[in-house]
């Protein structure tokens, strides 16, 4: 997966780039701790990415099924704020509405604050306000927001080890689909959107260690990620740009000669100006390859 150090440093030199800057990375690994993450006894952990559950440090475990997983999903993507009841309503039933919306809610409420007491929680960490719920918990505690932050921090750091490390914290953070099984309309847009986000820290995080010069290493896993986005500009730039620099031109051809014809195939559109200004780079620097003539 991108964002995984991609680089072994048992496997490699102790002089190649990739070693020096993945040893210097591993030590901001306590920082990061501290910074994304509580930890001891009865800490609430919520997971919107894969299937909705939640955790708390020293407890049993009871993650909420049904509707009750549903709305700790509408909470917890908006922790400690107070969710107002109508907007929980169409985040969980959208069309499909209960006889009674709002004794249904009360339902799904109750279910879970019994998981979430019986997961060893307190029971005031899901609370009742005048028109709403809030789930009182820190925006650190919830694997999604833990993922924004940590990319937030990748963006904002000018050392490529340091972007390379946080990135990669970020994506083993996002694991699975994300709201697995919450099917309503507003989940879908949601998991669109982490979907965009998603990428964005993959492509980060490959630019990073490109910069570190692990760009024969980010072959392979550039090539899995076109296979995902096959149509995805950026992706087949940044594997174009990998090939190059691993001294594979032939290869940063062919795959300009795929995504053009995926591009014309399925969207009946010519590549952009940045990936065709690529191409004529490559071309100009290998005339005769003729590979995606």
């Amino acid at each position: 997966m991108i964002g995984e150090p991609v680089c072994s440093v048992q496997a490699l030199s102790a002089h190649h780039p990739c070693t020096v800057h993945a040893v210097n990375a591993l030590r901001l690994r306590k920082v990061v701790r501290a910074r994304h993450g509580r930890h001891g006894e009865g800490v609430v952990r919520i997971d919107l990415w894969g299937v909705v559950s939640v955790t708390v440090t020293g407890g049993r475990g009871a993650p909420p099924a049904g509707r009750a997983a549903d709305l700790l999903a509408c909470l917890g993507w908006q922790p400690d704020e107070l969710v107002r009841d109508e907007v929980l309503i169409d985040r969980i039933w959208a069309d499909e509405l209960p006889d009674d919306p709002r004794d249904a809610l009360y339902t799904c409420a109750k279910r879970l604050r019994r998981a979430l007491t019986l997961s060893g929680a307190d029971p005031v960490v899901l609370e009742r306000g005048r028109s709403g719920y809030a789930l009182r918990v820190a925006p650190e505690q919830v694997d999604v927001h833990r993922f924004r932050g940590l990319t937030r921090d990748a963006r904002d750091s000018e050392e490529p080890a340091q972007r390379a490390f946080l990135y990669g914290r970020a994506i083993r953070t996002a694991q699975g689909t994300p709201m697995a099984g919450f099917d309503s309309p507003w989940a879908e847009r949601v998991r669109q959107a982490l979907s965009r986000e998603l990428l964005v820290a993959q492509l980060g995080s490959a630019s990073a260690w490109m910069t570190l010069g692990c760009q024969r290493e980010l072959t392979a896993t550039l090539t899995e990620l076109t296979v995902e986005h096959p149509l995805n500009e950026a992706v087949a730039g940044l594997l174009m740009e990998a090939l190059e620099r691993a001294g594979q031109p032939n290869e940063a051809l062919r795959e300009f000669a795929r995504i053009r014809e995926e591009l014309r195939q399925r969207l009946g559109v010519a590549p952009g100006p940045e990936l065709q200004a690529r191409f004529a780079q490559l071309l100009a620097a290998a005339p005769r390859t003729g590979a995606a003539a």
